[in-house]
């Protein structure tokens, strides 16, 4: 029996509309039960693609309507017809009848998704023209995002919107301890593979189109893992040397503690710390793959005291739990799930990680604070307030021909040499 790949994507659409569920988790259980890869992808591509077009296209429909629909699966199922017709290369006829055959258990449901796909094919220049005078309809951004970013990047602030709707490209971290860059090229271009090289960062490979990770050479030999670009920048920021005790904080999913481990084998230890049991599984495995070893624990960033041996470590991670604002094109889920109200518990979350873990850190150690956040009040402002509270801690400043030098540290933002958005600070303890 073929299954009714329209239908899946609607009920993985309810999940994160109605049940705040996020978009990965929801497509993982939903495609468990897809077998064929085809099917998966266009699953996959529908379920993006509303999440990344949601404000537009609920604009649209509801323009189509004559009252609110409140059948969340029935929505989800009329938006994945409007985003086919809009976004996608489905012939018109295809997408309408199999979008109408999917809502075919509930027949007042097949007439309304009929009427609405015809009605949007009819109006389709007058209803684009009215969603381009919409800001939130116009960039897909809820209008309070919109304003956040509008005010701490008001130059940047429409190329970051049109980044933030971008599909990513696929970034590979090379393990230059097992093979280099060049040689990986060689291997890449020899499975068909085109590939191109970053001047900032040496382990870092932007594939020209995204593949699954079994077509990728060495993968389960631990060759290679795909991390973006920013992400990768860590590992060289915090500079371990050999013999050093490192924390990596907020670790999971691993990618950071894997590069750290591969650009310096000679560690003294490398303890890995992050609250989440099922997401330290991750890390255990990410880990097994690239056959590298650390201490794994579950535990609290902001109560050390409930983990911590009580020796120093000379140099610290914290990757800070953050709004994840610049990873909206990865996980366009987050423009739906994330509200206004969910940024100031997280700055102080920060607040309290960072002033927590300062203490574990040697005399004359380096800590390096990151998110994949572009809000200054998540970066340059929390490390602005951290240094005022905390004579012992100094900048110490990152000289780079990446991103841009804020007041304090620098700021990635979405889109900029191909890279997710994120910031980075150092700092030194006197």
């Amino acid at each position: 029996m073929s299954i009714n790949t329209r239908l899946i994507a609607a009920r993985v659409l309810t999940q994160v509309l109605q049940n705040g569920q996020s978009l990965t988790t929801a497509l993982e259980n939903a495609l468990q039960t897809v077998e064929s890869g085809k099917d998966q992808a266009f699953i996959q591509a529908l379920c993006y693609g509303v999440c990344r077009h949601y404000h537009r296209l609920d604009f649209i429909l509801n323009e189509l309507l004559d009252k609110p629909l409140k059948d969340i699966n029935i929505k989800a199922l009329a938006l994945v017809g409007v985003y086919q017709l809009n976004f996608m290369r489905v012939k018109p006829h295809a997408a309408v009848s199999e979008t109408v055959f999917a809502a075919r258990k509930k027949p007042w449901a097949k007439s309304l998704v009929n009427a609405l796909l015809r009605s949007y094919l009819r109006e389709r220049e007058m209803l684009e023209l009215k969603a381009d005078q919409i800001a939130s309809a116009a960039t897909s951004h809820p209008d309070w995002l919109i304003q956040l970013i509008t005010q701490d990047w008001p130059e940047q602030a429409q190329a970051i919107l049109l980044e933030n709707n971008r599909q990513p490209p696929m970034a590979l971290r090379v393990n230059l301890a097992k093979t280099d860059t060049a040689q990986y090229l060689q291997k890449l271009s020899g499975q068909g593979l085109v590939a191109t090289t970053v001047d900032f960062c040496g382990s870092a490979l932007i594939l020209d189109k995204p593949v699954a990770v079994g077509l990728l050479p060495g993968f389960a030999e631990g060759w290679v893992s795909v991390q973006d670009t920013a992400a990768q920048l860590a590992a060289g920021l915090l500079d371990a040397q050999a013999g050093q005790r490192v924390l990596d904080v907020c670790a999971a999913p691993g990618g950071k503690t894997a590069h750290l481990l591969e650009q310096q084998p000679l560690l003294k230890e490398l303890v890995a710390v992050d609250n989440d049991a099922s997401r330290m599984q991750r890390v255990n495995e990410n880990l097994q793959r690239l056959q590298l070893s650390a201490t794994l624990i579950v535990g609290d960033g902001a109560n050390p005291g409930d983990w911590w041996d009580g020796q120093q470590f000379d140099r610290i991670l914290l990757d800070a739990p953050c709004s994840a604002l610049g990873v909206i094109r990865r996980h366009p889920d987050i423009k739906l799930l994330r509200r206004a109200e969910d940024i100031e518990p997280l700055q102080r979350l920060q607040s309290n990680i960072l002033a927590a873990i300062w203490p574990l850190l040697a005399s004359g150690g380096l800590l390096v604070y990151a998110t994949c956040s572009i809000l200054k009040q998540e970066n340059e402002l929390q490390i602005q307030t951290f240094l005022a509270q905390h004579p012992d801690a100094v900048e110490h400043p990152i000289s780079a021909n990446w991103g841009t030098a804020g007041n304090i540290g620098r700021q990635i933002l979405t889109g900029d040499f191909a890279m997710d958005g994120f910031y980075y600070a150092r700092l030194r303890k006197l």
